[in-house]
């Protein structure tokens, strides 16, 4: 494995970060709201499975009980 002394690990790590492509403002804005609105949409459908299994366990148990 080849040693670099560490003014040559910064230039290569300067070189690298020259490369990155970084995101827009407007990518950035648009990137959390759909985010945002994946998780809402989420949590609705979750609570909703939450509200049908509960009604189904009280229904089934109520037979029984």
């Amino acid at each position: 494995m080849a040693t670099l002394n560490p003014l040559q690990f910064i230039q290569q790590v300067r070189s690298e970060v020259a490369k990155v492509v970084w995101p827009t403002r407007r990518e950035v804005m648009l990137t959390t709201v759909m985010v945002f609105i994946l998780a809402a949409l989420t949590a609705v459908f979750f609570a909703f499975v939450d509200i049908l299994l509960r009604g189904g366990l009280q229904y089934i148990l109520s037979a029984f009980g």
